[in-house]
């Protein structure tokens, strides 16, 4: 029998983490030794009072039923989390969980697009920033960044035709894989330019408890006007190490909020209870644990970015997320097939750049998911293979 699937499914090809796994594995069952830089899961671990959340909610059986909606108490944790730490008032009504921001990105193109609207996306930027308006039918017009404007989008040359069909633009700062950090002034400009223009703005906020300044991460809601012209997206996985939980949050316009809860309504019976106990926990919690987790993110930032520049590879300090960007070494034009090269000659796996985008050709991500240790040791694995020469 010929099956026929759709030309949406059909325009997508396998992940390369997978094609990445396969030669990690193979280079494994040869006794080699392995460095994996390429994805994101943080190597912390949960600290104990979530995980005991889990725990005594999950020893009560009737936790174990549909859950429907959030629970009052997990509404008010989101509330407290944002004054605590964004000085960001929210009610109840601006708030609603999904699962994971990368499920809630995948979706909530549903709630504006009819076919033909347009969506605007960074490049490089995170594939399912592209791959969510994309399967809501949507025309994806991507806006370039690039390293002469600090990977930041130059709104004032988005071309006005494609301004006037736009329904919403993703932003994210600090932003996965470039590793920039955007300064307040360019959020005062984008909320003007999404009133101007009557563009929804939908904002990642995965990493601002990860950034190597002075200054803690801001929220978008943070800035004036931000609740009137779009939502953010706020994810437990990277703080809190809670990645396989599957459990962030669209918080801010009320309006947004009320209609993707009717789309996700059709489609889901809301986040198994358990882990809405230790989403409370966490929310709640003490943020020594982050600071710390912080803290040792910029010792690897620092060990790995500046080591390798010792050996020749100038790859610049990430500013923040649990990455670091940069330019593949002279002499490559392919960063697939340079990342290839490097886990056959040093054993060390990282993410090719154009996996983000056409524009992130010619740069690798590096997940900074190793102590520091093996940082020093795989530096030294880069530097003996003899691929930056």
């Amino acid at each position: 029998m010929e099956f026929q699937f759709s030309d949406r499914v059909n325009s997508f090809q396998p992940s390369i983490f997978t094609v990445l796994n396969e030669k990690k594995e193979e280079l494994i069952k040869q006794g080699r030794k392995v460095y994996n830089l390429s994805v994101g899961t943080p190597d912390f671990k949960p600290t104990p009072h979530i995980m005991e959340a889990m725990k005594k909610a999950c020893e009560n059986p009737d936790n174990y039923k549909y859950a429907i909606v959030d629970k009052p108490e997990l509404l008010d944790a989101v509330c407290y989390r944002y004054k605590h730490r964004y000085g960001v008032d929210l009610q109840k009504e601006e708030i609603m969980s999904v699962y994971g921001s990368q499920e809630g990105m995948a979706h909530i193109g549903w709630t504006f697009c009819n076919p033909g609207d347009v969506v605007l996306v960074p490049d490089p930027g995170y594939p399912i920033f592209e791959a969510g308006p994309f399967l809501a039918g949507a025309v994806i017009e991507k806006y370039p960044l690039d390293s002469e404007n600090g990977f930041l989008p130059r709104l004032n040359d988005i071309p006005k035709e494609v301004l006037a069909k736009t329904k919403f633009m993703i932003v994210s700062y600090p932003l996965n894989p470039v590793c920039v950090t955007a300064p307040d002034e360019f959020y005062i400009e984008l909320i003007d330019f999404a009133k101007k223009h009557n563009i929804i703005i939908l904002h990642d906020n995965a990493y601002s408890d990860i950034i190597y300044t002075k200054e803690l991460g801001k929220s978008f809601l943070s800035f004036e006007g931000a609740k009137d012209v779009g939502v953010e997206f706020y994810s437990l996985s990277k703080s809190y190490n809670l990645t396989g939980a599957r459990i962030s949050f669209v918080v801010g316009n009320k309006v947004i909020i009320d209609k993707f809860k009717i789309v996700r309504s059709q489609i889901d019976y809301g986040i198994f209870l358990p882990i809405q106990y230790a989403a409370i926990a966490a929310l709640t919690g003490p943020d020594d644990f982050i600071l710390a987790q912080r803290d040792e993110y910029a010792r690897r930032n620092k060990a790995l970015c500046g080591g390798l520049r010792n050996i020749g590879w100038n790859i610049p300090d990430s500013q923040g997320t649990m990455f670091a960007w940069g330019p593949i070494p002279k002499g490559y034009t392919d960063s697939v097939k340079f990342c290839m090269d490097l886990i056959e000659k040093a054993g060390v796996i990282v993410t090719p750049g154009s996996c983000f985008g056409a524009r992130g050709e010619g740069y690798v991500r590096f997940a900074l998911v190793e102590n520091i240790d093996d940082i020093d040791k795989l530096i030294k694995a880069i530097d003996e293979s003899g691929i930056l020469k």
